[in-house]
């Protein structure tokens, strides 16, 4: 298994590009399920998890034909596809769960595993088939799949989604898009991904509006061929961001519209972060002191994001002063913590909740990740850590973040993949 060896405190100097948008790549693909004709889907990131729903169209029917640098698939579909999604290819990813929307919808049937991915909490797939029922889906539990049926076209209806969910909201959207008739969801996650897919599917014939959290959909028979470039990964353009600040940093940010992460940069710069934004870039330089903020609680777009708040709480460990972090999205997101605190963290955990001293001296050491951001989080500390760190079990970054090491060495941090 592959490990890291981050050699701290390093200086983060110069400029990366930001890759395409793990979680706006995933929705996208599985409503690829929905087309006759051929699709093309443009800046793809080459991360684990866009290979697992490749081959996961793959082992449906889908033909992929991937461009050199494996950035651009296009995308045919047989007439006859196959409608089971096993459980050996969605156990390592929750997003696999929405190929469930697309199959039933153009295929009336569909027998889906229940998934797998991050251990950061129970997130349940409930909202996305009490949903789906609604829209005339029958189904059953069984041996931990999802067998699952529907008597011709799915049938518009009046949905009110009983919390927010990203994707319940996604499964909805795309299950909707070849229903009979309308199709009303509120309460919706709103998130920028979400926009991207309805762009997309818009972009091939899609009737789809937006106002607030509520989304109305009117369906089509069919989508016509489209081609079409993912939005840019405001996650790991936040992750740079926290990077520079928190290490001194004179960075460029490029590849990406600032606003899809302004609630962040304006914490950073609450932090002391000096930072201009462009049409597609962001300049931040991060302080020499960094400011501690009282309170962050992470919300629903556009509050902070839940895949931000790891990241955030190594930039509070080293601000000058006392700080908390409430987690309101996923109860089982704070397994970094006690990670955190081998490399020398003072943090307290009380609920959802957690309670930073500030001032840490980090000292680098041996660390295990244990999901996707804390991975990267446990990266940020030990390149400002004291002396070597070793972080194991990245491979859970490689699911979301591409090529990580190359994009941190240059801008000058001192990290290598040991085999």
């Amino acid at each position: 298994m592959d490990k890291f060896l981050i050699n701290g405190p390093c200086k983060i100097k110069g400029n990366v590009t930001i890759s395409g948008s793990k979680n706006a790549s995933l929705p996208i693909l599985a409503a690829t399920l929905l087309f006759d004709q051929t699709v093309i889907i443009k800046n793809l990131p080459r991360v684990k998890d866009i290979n697992t729903m490749l081959n996961l169209l793959k082992s449906l029917g889908s033909k992929i034909i991937l461009s050199k640098d494996k950035r651009t698939a296009k995308i045919f579909n047989k007439k006859k596809m196959k409608t089971f999604a096993s459980y050996s290819m969605v156990k390592t990813m929750r997003g696999s769960i929405l190929v469930l929307g697309p199959l039933i919808s153009k295929y009336f049937k569909s027998k889906t595993s229940l998934p797998g991915g991050c251990l950061i909490g129970a997130r349940p797939i409930n909202y996305h088939l009490a949903a789906l029922k609604k829209l005339g889906m029958k189904y059953e539990l069984r041996d931990g799949y999802i067998l699952a049926k529907s008597k011709g076209r799915l049938k518009g209806a009046n949905i009110k989604f009983p919390n927010i969910s990203v994707g319940a909201t996604e499964n909805l959207i795309i299950a909707a898009t070849l229903a009979k008739g309308k199709t009303t969801l509120k309460n919706c996650a709103i998130e920028p991904e979400i926009k991207d897919l309805t762009k997309f599917l818009n972009s091939a014939g899609a009737k789809i509006k937006w106002s607030g959290r509520t989304c109305l959909i009117n369906g089509v028979n069919s989508l016509n061929s489209t081609e079409y470039e993912v939005m840019a990964d405001r996650i790991e353009a936040g992750t740079f961001c926290v990077a520079a600040t928190l290490a001194n940093g004179n960075l460029e940010v490029k590849n990406l519209r600032p606003d899809v992460i302004k609630t962040e940069l304006d914490l950073l710069k609450r932090t002391g972060a000096i930072i201009k934004t462009y049409e597609k870039k962001i300049l931040i330089k991060g302080p020499k002191k960094i400011k501690p903020i009282k309170h962050i609680k992470t919300k629903e777009w556009p509050g902070v994001a839940t895949d931000m708040q790891a990241q955030l709480m190594v930039l509070m460990c080293k601000a000058a002063g006392k700080s908390s972090i409430t987690e309101n999205i996923f109860e089982n997101r704070f397994m970094h913590v006690a990670e955190l605190q081998r490399l020398g963290a003072k943090i307290n955990i009380k609920n959802n909740t957690a309670k930073i001293e500030g001032n840490t001296k980090f000292i680098g050491a041996e660390v295990m990740s244990s999901d996707l951001r804390a991975s990267v989080a446990l990266v940020l500390a030990a390149i400002v850590s004291n002396g070597k760190s070793h972080i194991n079990r990245i491979y859970h970054l490689d699911r979301g973040y591409e090529k990580i090491e190359n994009k941190l060495k240059k801008i000058g941090v001192k990290i290598k993949r040991i085999k």
